[in-house]
């Protein structure tokens, strides 16, 4: 039903992150139906109004110079007090090393370590964080912002996700105009990391566990300030119209319709650089199963940022195994943070997991997305040696503090090495998935706000609370 006091909703998008929650699903429709006027502010290069959607696009929008280093010693100042707080070298994990390959890096590093060195502290994190709004009040994009936000006047500004330098500056614009602000934590791995950059007047968050994270980490924040709403990632699960037959699937994609599949679900390389040889193991498990009389096969889907080669001899050595069914991102630029997703990705993710049987990667949220559609995901839990990246071990990724929201029993299937394999394959395919189907639903509530598919109406609500109050 159409409100009759329409609301001038600004849809905050400082990059493609919030593309597939807040574009691709029916989060602009319910917005429209509930009588908002919507409007997507735009620093993507993806045309929304080929989508039919309203959007004031950015130009040339830019940081200030200052606001990296310091938005990096933040970081890091954050990482340091969740040790002090937590006793807990966890947090150490997080931190990416700092570059010295040339003079202008270098320089940048020198100045972010001195700058943790004199404001390592409470006092010195909130100087850290004065001083990025006061740089970012000086820039253009801080006085575009604001004759933006005059002269479209709207009610509210919605930013798709807390991580993005981009973001500061239209979110200064719009509380120094009075009009409320929001922002989403758009991934279930993030507060831990220390990646809140932006400060609005609200956010909203997926569940009660990242609420209870939220307040922990930034203990400035009031509880009233925060709205569990879950996140519209899921939501198009339950939208079976977006499924097509197993046999048209099957004939796009050249797959056997005699063969059941499995996914393999690929990381990028910073997460698992052993995806290759991870593959490859699968790949081997499945043949032995073969074999043995079983009649299997692989649909490997890779990270949608992942254009490398390095699963080509995998693929090669069992082609007729694997099956590559890649992801329908576009490559927009040479960033990774221009390869954007689409709405037809979102459809073939589904269809992915309708018409697989299970999924196998190294520790992502595909559990969630498996277990919306009653099936299983089994984690590889084994190190490979690897000359490249000597010091990565698996165990450090399933140390992460995401991973300790899991319950206490089983709630995937855990590959412990190449050896188990071929078990934990026959198990996510046989009746004792079922238990580990019923543990990981109740990871899902947990990390969740459930029923999943309501989370963008639960949004627009807040969002109309907020401006009714």
């Amino acid at each position: 039903m159409i409100n009759s006091e329409n609301k001038k909703i600004f849809i905050l998008l400082p990059d493609g992150v919030g593309l597939k929650n807040f574009a691709f699903t029916n989060f602009h429709s319910i917005g429209i139906n509930k009588g908002n006027d919507i409007s997507f502010w735009n620093n993507t290069p993806f045309n929304l109004s080929e989508l039919g959607f309203k959007e004031i696009c950015f130009q040339n929008a830019k940081v200030h110079p200052l606001t990296d280093i310091l938005k990096k010693a933040q970081t890091q100042i954050e990482l340091n007090l969740s040790i002090k707080k937590s006793k807990d070298k966890v947090y150490d994990s997080y931190r990416f090393p700092f570059s010295y390959r040339d003079i202008k890096s270098s320089l940048k590093s020198v100045s972010t370590n001195w700058l943790v060195f004199w404001n390592n502290s409470e006092k010195g994190l909130n100087r850290i964080r004065k001083n990025i709004v006061k740089q970012e009040r000086k820039t253009k994009l801080y006085f575009d912002s604001l004759e933006t936000l005059e002269k479209e006047k709207p009610d509210f500004v919605f930013c798709t996700n807390q991580r993005m330098m981009l973001a500061i500056a239209p979110i200064l614009a719009a509380q120094d105009l009075g009009i409320p602000t929001a922002t989403f934590i758009f991934s279930w791995d993030n507060l831990p990391k220390a990646t809140k950059i932006i400060e609005t007047d609200y956010y909203f968050v997926w569940s009660n566990h990242m609420k209870n994270e939220l307040l922990y980490y930034y203990p400035h924040l009031k509880e009233n300030q925060v709205f569990v709403t879950g996140t519209p990632q899921f939501e198009t699960h339950i939208e079976k119209n977006l499924l097509v037959s197993k046999e048209a699937f099957f004939k796009e994609y050249q797959l056997d319709l005699a063969k059941k599949y499995i996914c393999f679900s690929g990381d990028d390389v910073t997460t698992s650089p052993n995806d290759p040889t991870y593959l490859s193991d699968t790949a081997a498990a499945v043949a032995k199963l073969n074999q043995k009389g079983h009649n299997l096969g692989i649909v490997f889907r890779r990270c949608p940022v992942d254009f490398s080669n390095r699963y080509d001899a995998v693929l090669e050595q069992y082609k007729d195994i694997i099956v590559s069914v890649n992801p329908k991102w576009k490559k927009m630029g040479e960033a990774w943070h221009d390869i954007l997703p689409t709405k037809e990705d979102l459809m073939l993710q589904m269809n992915t997991i309708a018409h697989t049987e299970m999924v196998v990667n190294l520790g992502s949220s595909m559990v969630f997305d498996y277990v919306s559609f009653q099936k299983p995901c089994a984690y590889i839990n084994y190190d490979i040696p690897n000359v490249q990246f000597p010091h990565w071990t698996v165990k450090n990724i399933y140390k992460f503090i995401h991973f300790r929201s899991m319950p206490n029993i089983d709630s995937v299937l855990w590959i412990n090495s190449p050896a188990e394999m071929e078990d934990c394959l026959i198990k996510g395919m046989g009746n004792e998935a079922n238990a580990i189907i019923v543990n990981a639903q109740q990871w899902f509530e947990k990390i969740n706000q459930h029923p999943p598919e309501l989370a963008s109406e639960r949004i627009w609500t807040a969002i109309r609370n907020i401006i009714k109050d």
